[in-house]
Protein backbone atom coordinates (compact mmCIF):
# COMPACT_ATOMS: atom_id res chain seq x y z
CA UNK A 1 0.00 0.00 0.00
CA UNK A 2 1.72 3.60 -0.70
CA UNK A 3 2.11 5.76 2.17
CA UNK A 4 2.06 9.29 1.78
CA UNK A 5 3.10 12.44 4.08
CA UNK A 6 1.25 15.28 3.53
CA UNK A 7 2.53 18.69 4.92
CA UNK A 8 0.14 21.74 6.12
CA UNK A 9 1.99 24.47 5.61
CA UNK A 10 -1.19 27.28 7.62
CA UNK A 11 -0.12 24.38 10.82
CA UNK A 12 3.52 24.43 10.80
CA UNK A 13 4.79 26.43 13.80
CA UNK A 14 8.22 26.50 12.61
CA UNK A 15 9.45 24.33 15.55
CA UNK A 16 11.84 21.59 14.26
CA UNK A 17 10.54 19.25 16.25
CA UNK A 18 10.46 17.07 13.27
CA UNK A 19 13.98 18.10 12.49
CA UNK A 20 14.83 16.66 16.04
CA UNK A 21 13.05 13.63 16.06
CA UNK A 22 14.42 12.65 12.66
CA UNK A 23 18.33 13.29 13.94
CA UNK A 24 17.28 11.01 16.91
CA UNK A 25 15.90 8.40 15.89
CA UNK A 26 18.24 7.97 12.70
CA UNK A 27 21.08 8.54 14.86
CA UNK A 28 22.50 11.68 12.85
CA UNK A 29 24.63 13.83 14.32
CA UNK A 30 24.37 17.34 14.81
CA UNK A 31 25.79 20.21 12.22
CA UNK A 32 27.54 23.60 12.95
CA UNK A 33 24.51 26.46 11.80
CA UNK A 34 25.08 29.55 9.62
CA UNK A 35 23.44 32.75 10.22
CA UNK A 36 22.71 33.89 6.51
CA UNK A 37 19.51 36.48 7.42
CA UNK A 38 17.24 33.51 7.85
CA UNK A 39 16.38 31.33 10.91
CA UNK A 40 16.49 27.93 8.49
CA UNK A 41 19.25 25.80 9.89
CA UNK A 42 21.19 23.82 8.84
CA UNK A 43 21.19 25.64 5.49
CA UNK A 44 21.09 22.88 3.12
CA UNK A 45 20.75 19.10 3.21
CA UNK A 46 23.73 16.63 4.02
CA UNK A 47 24.04 12.90 4.99
CA UNK A 48 23.29 14.12 8.03
CA UNK A 49 20.37 16.28 7.54
CA UNK A 50 17.50 14.04 6.23
CA UNK A 51 14.97 17.09 6.71
CA UNK A 52 14.71 20.75 7.70
CA UNK A 53 12.14 23.68 7.63
CA UNK A 54 12.57 26.27 5.56
CA UNK A 55 11.69 29.59 6.72
CA UNK A 56 10.66 32.11 4.24
CA UNK A 57 9.08 35.78 4.48
CA UNK A 58 7.55 37.84 1.53
CA UNK A 59 5.07 39.88 1.00
CA UNK A 60 1.49 39.04 -0.57
CA UNK A 61 -1.46 41.57 -0.52
CA UNK A 62 0.87 44.03 0.59
CA UNK A 63 1.70 42.50 4.24
CA UNK A 64 4.29 40.59 5.28
CA UNK A 65 4.09 37.50 5.65
CA UNK A 66 5.90 34.20 7.15
CA UNK A 67 5.96 30.32 6.15
CA UNK A 68 7.68 27.46 7.68
CA UNK A 69 7.99 24.14 5.63
CA UNK A 70 9.13 20.78 6.15
CA UNK A 71 11.39 19.97 3.19
CA UNK A 72 13.13 16.52 2.40
CA UNK A 73 13.11 13.45 0.10
CA UNK A 74 9.44 13.73 -1.81
CA UNK A 75 9.88 10.29 -2.48
CA UNK A 76 8.31 11.21 -6.90
CA UNK A 77 6.97 8.42 -8.18
CA UNK A 78 8.53 9.73 -11.38
CA UNK A 79 12.33 9.65 -9.65
CA UNK A 80 15.30 11.16 -11.79
CA UNK A 81 17.59 9.54 -8.57
CA UNK A 82 16.54 6.04 -9.43
CA UNK A 83 16.23 6.54 -13.20
CA UNK A 84 19.82 7.57 -13.60
CA UNK A 85 21.50 5.33 -11.06
CA UNK A 86 23.91 3.37 -12.99
CA UNK A 87 24.36 0.51 -9.90
CA UNK A 88 20.43 -0.41 -9.61
CA UNK A 89 21.25 0.83 -6.11
CA UNK A 90 17.95 3.23 -5.86
CA UNK A 91 14.76 1.03 -5.66
CA UNK A 92 11.31 1.56 -4.68
CA UNK A 93 9.70 -0.06 -1.74
CA UNK A 94 6.54 -1.29 -1.02
CA UNK A 95 5.31 1.09 0.59
CA UNK A 96 6.16 3.15 -1.96
CA UNK A 97 8.70 5.60 -0.82
CA UNK A 98 12.63 5.52 -2.65
CA UNK A 99 15.43 4.00 -0.95
CA UNK A 100 18.84 3.78 -1.62
CA UNK A 101 20.55 0.54 -0.53
CA UNK A 102 24.15 1.69 0.47
CA UNK A 103 25.68 -1.76 -0.46
CA UNK A 104 25.13 -1.50 -4.14
CA UNK A 105 25.80 2.22 -4.88
CA UNK A 106 29.12 2.97 -6.12
CA UNK A 107 29.30 6.89 -4.83
CA UNK A 108 28.81 7.96 -8.44
CA UNK A 109 26.71 11.14 -7.48
CA UNK A 110 24.22 10.78 -10.24
CA UNK A 111 21.39 10.60 -8.32
CA UNK A 112 22.12 14.36 -6.15
CA UNK A 113 23.05 15.97 -9.54
CA UNK A 114 19.57 15.16 -10.86
CA UNK A 115 17.82 15.14 -7.80
CA UNK A 116 14.46 17.38 -8.71
CA UNK A 117 14.33 18.47 -5.55
CA UNK A 118 18.56 18.59 -4.24
CA UNK A 119 17.25 16.52 -0.84
CA UNK A 120 20.23 13.48 -1.63
CA UNK A 121 23.47 13.91 0.64
CA UNK A 122 27.03 12.41 -0.24
CA UNK A 123 29.05 11.06 2.63
CA UNK A 124 32.84 10.95 1.52
CA UNK A 125 33.88 8.91 4.01
CA UNK A 126 31.40 6.34 3.17
CA UNK A 127 31.30 7.22 -0.31
CA UNK A 128 27.50 6.78 -0.76
CA UNK A 129 24.61 8.81 -0.83
CA UNK A 130 22.07 8.76 1.87
CA UNK A 131 18.37 10.69 2.15
CA UNK A 132 15.25 10.42 4.19
CA UNK A 133 14.15 7.18 4.16
CA UNK A 134 10.30 7.62 5.87
CA UNK A 135 11.82 5.86 8.40
CA UNK A 136 11.50 2.49 6.67
CA UNK A 137 12.04 0.40 10.07
CA UNK A 138 9.11 1.99 11.50
CA UNK A 139 6.90 1.66 8.83
CA UNK A 140 8.11 -1.68 9.14
CA UNK A 141 6.94 -2.33 12.58
CA UNK A 142 3.53 -0.45 11.76
CA UNK A 143 4.96 3.19 13.21
CA UNK A 144 5.04 6.12 11.48
CA UNK A 145 7.75 7.83 10.76
CA UNK A 146 9.59 9.63 13.39
CA UNK A 147 8.66 13.62 12.33
CA UNK A 148 5.30 12.76 11.78
CA UNK A 149 5.19 11.86 15.22
CA UNK A 150 7.01 14.36 16.97
CA UNK A 151 4.65 16.98 15.07
CA UNK A 152 3.07 18.90 17.82
CA UNK A 153 1.02 21.09 15.62
CA UNK A 154 -0.51 18.19 13.36
CA UNK A 155 1.65 19.94 10.31
CA UNK A 156 2.70 16.56 9.69
CA UNK A 157 0.32 13.67 8.76
CA UNK A 158 1.40 10.00 7.56
CA UNK A 159 -0.95 7.22 5.87
CA UNK A 160 -2.28 5.51 3.25
CA UNK A 161 -2.03 7.98 -0.17
CA UNK A 162 -5.87 7.99 -0.68
CA UNK A 163 -6.91 9.01 2.86
CA UNK A 164 -4.05 11.40 3.04
CA UNK A 165 -5.69 13.06 -0.59
CA UNK A 166 -9.00 13.19 1.18
CA UNK A 167 -7.56 14.85 4.25
CA UNK A 168 -5.68 17.06 1.97
CA UNK A 169 -9.29 18.13 0.10
CA UNK A 170 -11.14 18.39 2.83
CA UNK A 171 -8.54 20.93 4.40
CA UNK A 172 -8.32 22.76 1.09
CA UNK A 173 -12.52 23.47 1.25
CA UNK A 174 -11.55 24.85 5.21
CA UNK A 175 -8.94 27.06 4.44
CA UNK A 176 -10.84 28.56 0.95
CA UNK A 177 -14.70 28.88 3.20
CA UNK A 178 -12.18 31.48 5.69
CA UNK A 179 -10.56 33.37 2.95
CA UNK A 180 -7.42 31.78 1.80
CA UNK A 181 -8.89 31.27 -1.84
CA UNK A 182 -5.51 30.63 -3.50
CA UNK A 183 -5.09 27.38 -1.24
CA UNK A 184 -4.02 24.45 -2.97
CA UNK A 185 -2.41 20.65 -2.76
CA UNK A 186 0.68 20.30 -4.11
CA UNK A 187 2.16 17.25 -4.70
CA UNK A 188 -0.48 15.45 -6.16
CA UNK A 189 0.51 15.37 -9.68
CA UNK A 190 3.82 16.57 -10.00
CA UNK A 191 6.46 13.69 -10.92
CA UNK A 192 2.79 11.76 -11.46
CA UNK A 193 2.75 12.01 -7.76
CA UNK A 194 5.02 12.98 -4.60
CA UNK A 195 5.04 10.80 -1.44
CA UNK A 196 4.96 14.04 0.48
CA UNK A 197 2.49 16.29 -0.28
CA UNK A 198 1.98 19.99 0.22
CA UNK A 199 -1.28 21.94 1.39
CA UNK A 200 -0.25 25.25 0.04
CA UNK A 201 -2.19 28.44 2.17
CA UNK A 202 -1.13 31.12 -0.13
CA UNK A 203 -1.14 28.95 -3.80
CA UNK A 204 2.19 27.90 -5.87
CA UNK A 205 2.99 30.84 -7.85
CA UNK A 206 6.31 31.41 -6.61
CA UNK A 207 6.22 28.43 -4.84
CA UNK A 208 10.12 28.68 -4.36
CA UNK A 209 9.89 31.82 -2.29
CA UNK A 210 6.75 31.17 -0.22
CA UNK A 211 7.81 27.43 0.74
CA UNK A 212 11.42 26.45 -0.90
CA UNK A 213 9.44 24.12 -3.25
CA UNK A 214 10.05 24.70 -7.15
CA UNK A 215 6.78 26.03 -8.70
CA UNK A 216 6.60 23.05 -11.58
CA UNK A 217 8.87 20.33 -10.33
CA UNK A 218 10.62 18.56 -14.06
CA UNK A 219 13.27 15.56 -14.31
CA UNK A 220 15.86 16.22 -16.52
CA UNK A 221 16.21 15.74 -19.95
CA UNK A 222 19.42 14.08 -19.55
CA UNK A 223 18.08 12.02 -16.84
CA UNK A 224 15.50 10.41 -19.64
CA UNK A 225 18.40 9.55 -21.96
CA UNK A 226 20.11 8.42 -19.65
CA UNK A 227 17.36 5.84 -18.51
CA UNK A 228 16.36 5.22 -22.26
CA UNK A 229 19.62 5.18 -24.01
CA UNK A 230 22.80 4.24 -21.44
CA UNK A 231 20.72 2.41 -19.23
CA UNK A 232 20.40 -0.96 -20.79
CA UNK A 233 24.22 -1.23 -20.94
CA UNK A 234 24.68 -0.05 -17.48
CA UNK A 235 26.80 -3.23 -15.87
CA UNK A 236 29.54 -2.06 -18.20
CA UNK A 237 29.38 1.51 -16.85
CA UNK A 238 29.16 0.31 -13.45
CA UNK A 239 32.54 -1.52 -14.12
CA UNK A 240 34.21 1.45 -15.36
CA UNK A 241 32.93 3.39 -13.09
CA UNK A 242 33.54 1.97 -10.05
CA UNK A 243 37.00 0.92 -11.43
CA UNK A 244 37.80 4.93 -12.06
CA UNK A 245 36.87 5.23 -8.66
CA UNK A 246 38.69 2.83 -6.92
CA UNK A 247 42.29 4.36 -8.96
CA UNK A 248 41.05 8.00 -7.78
CA UNK A 249 40.66 6.87 -4.63
CA UNK A 250 44.27 5.09 -4.87
CA UNK A 251 45.61 7.73 -6.05
CA UNK A 252 44.55 10.43 -3.38
CA UNK A 253 45.78 8.33 -0.53
CA UNK A 254 49.00 8.05 -1.94
CA UNK A 255 48.94 11.65 -2.41
CA UNK A 256 47.96 11.81 1.01
CA UNK A 257 50.80 9.48 2.24
CA UNK A 258 53.47 11.67 0.61
CA UNK A 259 52.50 14.86 2.01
Amino acid sequence: MQKTMLIDTSRCIGCRACQAACKQWNQLPAEETEFKGSYENPPRFSPVTWTKIAFREYEMDSQERWTFTKLGCMHCTEAACMMVCPASAISRTAYGTIKIDEKRCIGCNYCIANCTFNVIGFDQAANVARKCTFCEDRLAAGLIPACAKACPSGAITFGDRHEMISLAERRIQELRRAGNSKAEIYGLEELDGLGMMYILKDGREDAMAKYGLPENPRVRTSAHIWNVIFKPVRAIIVLALAFALWINKSESAKEAKAS
